[in-house]
């Protein structure tokens, strides 16, 4: 049986997912090791007691959200891999990459951890823009409008059925006035991410990825910027470095996955998100989802 590893990003966080790892292996240190190098308590933030009175004290503030979708999604990882575990792709949606990338052995928890630091940093520092999900409608309609719409793009290409557009908050109106879809959600994000407004903290962090060793990946990675598998560390290195500005190939890397024979999709985080796009998009695949330690049979 082939067995696929996502993990899911930004928007899956929610107050209270840390006490479902709690009971894991090395929790409590795991989440006071990132609380030091973040320099706030990142446990607090996740139960929703943090002290601070400012937005650091805010689990959907992205400084927080991507250290502690991390740490939450590579506990539960550890585990499954403590348990004997194992799968034959590996792919995570935006922040989780960074996880699959962990799952793949490609750097340690502490780079990890540091790389997604300065990333929400320089994310949080684009002033500008905005994301809208669409959903429910005609695909190369949509293709043509974004192709026409100046100032806007395709930032999470889901599925045929779900896209998450980014870019100049004028641009997105003017686009979702025109196309005909069942809904539109504007989302709650500081900026627009996954577009060509991340250009400057793209450059920035690409210097950082620079200075950090890629390793060869244990078990092949499907990149958000590229969904073709690979283990090849420098490879996967240049991937990420396009991934604040190109888009979330998602619906490709779901194709892909049913290419290459995916039987078993397991979703390791908070959420279902990842976990609803694979029951529609991969034919005949069993899918489960790992959110807590009772989920993994404590």
């Amino acid at each position: 049986m082939k067995i696929a590893w996502a993990f899911p990003g930004q928007g899956s966080q929610k107050i209270g997912m840390a006490e479902g790892v709690l009971a894991l292996s090395g929790a409590q240190e795991r989440f006071e090791f990132a609380s030091e190098i973040l320099g706030r308590d990142l446990l607090a933030i996740c139960k929703g007691e943090s002290n601070s009175k400012d937005e650091l004290g805010d689990l959907n503030d992205t400084r927080n959200t991507q250290p502690a979708m991390f740490v939450v999604e590579s506990l539960l990882l550890d585990d499954l891999k403590r348990q004997g575990r194992k799968a034959e792709l590996v792919a995570g949606h935006s922040l989780g990459e960074f996880v699959a990338l962990y799952a793949a052995e490609v750097f340690d928890f502490k780079t990890a951890l540091v790389l997604l630091k300065r990333r929400s940093e320089l994310m949080a520092a684009v002033e500008g823009g905005g994301m809208t999900a669409v959903l429910g409608f005609d695909r190369s309609e949509l293709d043509d409008l974004v192709s026409n719409v100046d100032g806007v793009v395709i930032a999470n290409d889901n599925s045929l059925e779900q896209v998450v557009l980014s870019g100049a908050e004028e641009a997105i109106d003017l686009l979702t006035e025109k196309i005909n879809c069942k809904r539109v959600v504007p989302l709650k994000v500081s900026g627009a991410f996954h577009s060509p407004f991340m250009q400057d903290a793209s450059k920035a962090f690409a210097l950082v990825l620079d200075d950090v060793d890629f390793c060869d990946a244990t078990i092949p990675v499907l990149s958000n910027s590229e969904p073709t598998p690979t283990i090849e560390g420098d490879l996967l290195k240049e991937r990420l470095k396009n991934q604040m500005t190109s888009g979330v190939r998602w619906r490709e890397i779901m194709n892909i996955m049913e290419t290459e024979g995916i039987e078993t999709f397991i979703e390791i985080g908070p959420g279902k998100v990842l976990s609803g796009l694979a029951k529609r998009s991969i034919n005949g695949v069993s899918v489960s989802q790992l959110s807590s330690a009772s989920d993994l049979g404590y």
